[in-house]
């Protein structure tokens, strides 16, 4: 369980509402450690989840601060307060901004329709006359169902790549929250031009591991008729017909903990090449190319900035 807004709460993993009494608490943790032990056919993952899950509201106390949000912290974006939290400021880098560092030319708003739905959603959720409460409160986050806490992870993550990528140079250019076409919802996170060539990038926070199989990504968070990588294709190929570009890769970056190895890579059929990548390793993969056929010319990149500058509409 991570402390990520889509990984599940303690109450999820436990099967119990928030208001639950402390023996039935109890009762269901007892429950389910004798169902999710390896030794009578569990798993250890499910196993350490629920220990985990009771290390966190087991004891009175600690429920307390938990309901509270004094125990949720969020490593992409710190809150202010003193027991962490969301933080309703997006960092990016704009081009032409100064700063001590010559950075990537960066266009758009990373996360931006995201956290438009999220604050939607949860002004809904919240009903009226809460317009004074903060959509960012970590214990109002944990209590909003999954759908919403989803669209927070999902623009957190959106934003921490894009910090990532735009310390990566003046010789990059990164557009972010790209539509792919007026008539679908469709879009890319991030679509990234550098001498390693042009990258079609997905951020994404399943609040759970992932993994690399037949051919897409798949995880506890992930629904079955979820197909990361092929909604990332056919937005790239749309995007790309219509811009009269070609894309070298296709990468999602997921958060660090969520992948057991550095990165991994599709080996076969119509994505082969296309990467899952943990959050930390993007920006040597950008640079490196891992995928690329071969680097970019000045002229070539050049070229393509003009056209993807042309051709670009955020949503």
């Amino acid at each position: 369980m991570s402390d990520s807004p889509a990984s599940p709460t303690p109450y999820e993993v436990l099967g119990v509402r928030p208001d639950v009494s402390h023996d039935d608490l109890r009762r269901a943790y007892r429950r389910l450690l004798r169902e999710t032990h390896p030794d009578t056919g569990g798993t250890a993952a499910a196993f350490q989840a629920v220990q985990h899950a009771w290390e966190l509201i087991g004891d009175p106390e600690d429920r307390a601060r938990y309901d509270r949000g004094e125990s949720i912290t969020v490593d992409a974006v710190a809150g202010d307060s003193a027991g962490g939290g969301f933080s309703a400021t997006v960092h990016t880098s704009r081009a032409g901004s100064g700063g001590p560092s010559v950075r990537a030319r960066s266009y758009g708003h990373p996360g931006g329709r995201a956290r438009e739905r999220f604050l939607g959603l949860m002004r809904e959720w919240m009903g009226r006359g809460t317009d004074d409460r903060d959509p960012y409160d970590p214990a109002l986050v944990r209590s909003a169902p999954l759908e919403i806490r989803r669209l927070l992870a999902e623009a957190l993550a959106e934003e921490a790549t894009a910090r990532a990528v735009t310390g990566l140079g003046i010789g990059f250019t990164i557009w972010n929250d790209v539509a792919v076409h007026p008539s679908t919802d469709a879009k890319l996170d991030h679509i990234v031009l550098g001498p390693a060539g042009l990258f079609a990038v997905r951020s994404a926070d399943w609040g759970a591991p992932v993994k690399l199989a037949k051919g897409d990504l798949v995880g506890p968070g992930i629904a079955p008729d979820e197909e990361p990588f092929h909604d990332l294709y056919h937005a790239a190929k749309s995007f790309g017909r219509q811009a009269g570009v070609r894309f070298t890769g296709l990468i999602v970056v997921v958060p660090d903990a969520d992948l057991d190895v550095p990165f991994d890579v599709i080996r076969r059929g119509r994505l082969n090449g296309a990467m899952v990548v943990r959050r930390s390793l993007l920006p040597r993969v950008l640079r490196d190319g891992a995928n690329a056929a071969g680097r970019e010319s000045v002229d070539r990149a050049f070229e393509l900035r003009v056209r993807l500058q042309e051709a670009v509409r955020f949503v």
